[in-house]
């Protein structure tokens, strides 16, 4: 028995799939533009308050200036053939892309709840993969100021930074990935507690121990073996240990740029996969 065509054409929303949308190349596409798209919007946002990127590098820079200087001079903790201003320089670049990682992402999603433009997102065919790394993405942008503002700080210092193109690019991508993780960590403490004022506690809860539990100020060999323990679990210990060991001339990395990059990449993945599960509870 045959299938009668209908007498009227059909409009295109109505039409069958093509083949070639069922398949994976094409769903990674999708996940890609519309990534890119719910960057833009969250980088656009920068137009309404670019001063806050200058405000967010004060805090840096009091860590660079008072701290790092008072401790060049006591010599206290051993960095090896590195000054402890050089030493600190790329583990105050990590706290502060992880301070404006964590106080953006869920933040963000709060003051979008409230104002009704999640709810429109989530009524969109946008896949909760592609707003959660659109988000984290156009974090990571964001965070690009903190490099500026640390490289300049840094240089006016006398830390002796490696201006390699390829060693530039490759801070670059830590960065990213970096404010990624974090964003989207945050994203997740958002989902869940839906208020400003919780937050607010719960972010200020975690961001300082995730610093101090971490290579930022000091090496891991001088940690107790239960707080080397959490350090090795910590995605900041291998986002600063790929920063050392390229923004430094004669800097150098326990693990390895590539090992570094692959951690930090899985815990993005995981992340992301968490956070699009739990998406759509912000609107509830």
């Amino acid at each position: 028995m045959t299938r009668q065509k209908p007498d009227v054409m059909l409009n295109g929303w109505v039409e069958q799939t093509p083949a070639y949308r069922n398949n994976i190349i094409f769903a990674i596409a999708q996940i890609i533009s519309k990534t890119l798209v719910v960057a833009e919007l969250e980088v656009r946002k920068l137009r309404h308050d670019p001063y806050d990127l200058l405000i967010r590098g004060v805090q840096p820079a009091l860590w660079l200036l008072v701290f790092g200087q008072v401790f060049t001079r006591t010599r206290a903790i051993p960095t090896g053939n590195l000054s402890y201003l050089e030493f600190m320089a790329p583990g105050i670049l990590a706290q502060s892309v992880l301070f404006v990682a964590i106080f953006t992402g869920g933040m963000t999603l709060i003051w979008e709840r409230d104002l009704g433009i999640v709810h429109k997102f989530l009524a969109s065919p946008i896949p909760r993969a592609a707003m959660v790394l659109g988000k984290a993405l156009g974090c990571g942008v964001r965070c690009l100021s903190q490099i500026i503002i640390i490289y300049g700080l840094a240089l006016l210092l006398g830390v002796k930074l490696n201006l390699n193109p390829l060693a530039l690019l490759q801070v670059l991508v830590i960065v990213l990935l970096g404010a990624g993780c974090f964003c989207i960590f945050s994203l997740i403490i958002g989902c869940l507690v839906k208020t400003r004022e919780r937050f607010t506690g719960i972010g200020q809860l975690l961001t300082m121990p995730l610093f101090f539990a971490s290579n930022a100020i000091y090496p891991i060999s001088l940690m107790p073996k239960w707080l080397q323990f959490i350090s090795h679990i910590n995605p900041l210990t291998y986002q600063v240990d790929a920063l050392r060991g390229t923004m430094l001339v004669n800097g150098s990395s326990l693990y390895g740029f590539n090992l570094n990059c692959i951690i930090l990449l899985l815990t993005l993945i995981g992340l992301t996969i968490i956070c699009g599960k739990l998406y759509p509870r912000v609107a509830m």
